[in-house]
């Protein structure tokens, strides 16, 4: 049995008083397969993905996320929470009519649906993550030379006001050194042409220490969650098996990782597998950080043939 609805186009929904933008397309009556962009991408990275998908009979939604909508955009740090971030993907479920979806995320995307399927395995089909690993393996890949040497623009985004000044005078730069075509390379560096613009991106760095507040579904708070990676440290501690526990995703599973991605290396990739206790795939590709963009097909067909052959025990 599968789960969708014949529903009108969804082009916004609202959490909280906040209105988030979506790109709905596809079969009205098809699944329901919901896309999340990354940094400092927006609900466009998924276009050519899109298209594939819909040809094959699913409904897609794609939402400019909080911090990327202008009237989902709220000021402070602590409104980029991942908690919220997973809340706002629950919300978007909700409104879509879908009693569950097939969810997609590539980037930060990635890393809140990692978070969504650890904090609500209920609502989703199956999962489909590129670039971005599990977060517990992330955390311990920081831990090494080659990820912490990649990861360092994380650090730099903790200092208050400039990155948003040095980003928005040098976007179009930075995304093309780091390999994104030139086309979207412009698209997203016109939208986030002033600093105004990066502040909510730019905050979901600020709400957590990289990667370990995303660690058991990020619904906790920072605190626990930082406790609860401690504990996992700690081996052979009751504790620590908990934590391993609690950070065991239990959707069906594809990783989607190219090889030559700059910002996030093997030793994260290659670890992902330990933290799914699903129906687990990894798919690596000879590409680098900008899959929706620049693979949409593998993407598509990584996406379809989850969605067709990896069904929880719900169906």
């Amino acid at each position: 049995m599968t789960d969708h609805v014949d529903t009108p186009p969804l082009h916004s929904f609202t959490r909280a008083g906040l209105t988030f933008e979506v790109v709905d397309g596809g079969p009205r009556d098809g699944e329901v397969v919901v896309l999340l962009h990354g940094f400092p991408e927006d609900a466009t990275a998924w276009t050519a993905v899109s298209e594939r998908l819909h040809a094959k009979g699913f409904r897609t939604l794609a939402p400019n996320q909080r911090g990327y909508s202008p009237a989902a955009s709220p000021a402070g740090n602590d409104a980029y929470r991942v908690s919220e971030l997973v809340r706002d993907v629950l919300a978007l479920v909700d409104a879509s009519g879908a009693g569950r979806v097939h969810l997609v995320g590539h980037d930060w995307g990635g890393a809140v649906a990692w978070a969504t399927a650890l904090s609500a395995p209920d609502r989703l089909l199956s999962l489909t993550v590129l670039s971005t690993p599990h977060p517990a393996a992330m955390e311990r890949a920081m831990r090494t030379p080659d990820q912490a040497r990649r990861s360092w623009y994380m650090l730099a985004f903790q200092v208050p006001g400039l990155p948003e000044r040095v980003l928005s005078r040098s976007m179009l730069r930075f995304l093309t050194s780091a390999g994104l075509p030139a086309d979207h390379a412009q698209r997203y560096a016109a939208r986030f042409a002033t600093p105004a613009s990066l502040r909510g991106p730019i905050g979901w760095y600020r709400a957590s220490a990289p990667w370990r507040s995303l660690t058991s579904g990020g619904l906790g708070s920072r605190k626990a969650a930082g406790g609860r990676g401690a504990a996992a440290r700690s081996a052979g501690s009751t504790n620590g098996a908990a934590a391993q526990r609690s950070s065991q995703v239990q959707v069906p599973t594809t990783y989607v990782w190219g090889r030559r991605d700059v910002a996030l290396g093997r030793a994260a990739a290659e670890a992902t597998a330990a933290f799914v206790d699903a129906d687990y795939r990894f798919a690596e590709l000879d590409a680098g950080h900008w899959l929706p963009e620049c693979n949409p097909d593998d993407v598509a067909d990584a996406i379809t043939d989850r969605a067709r052959g990896g069904r929880g025990t719900h169906d």
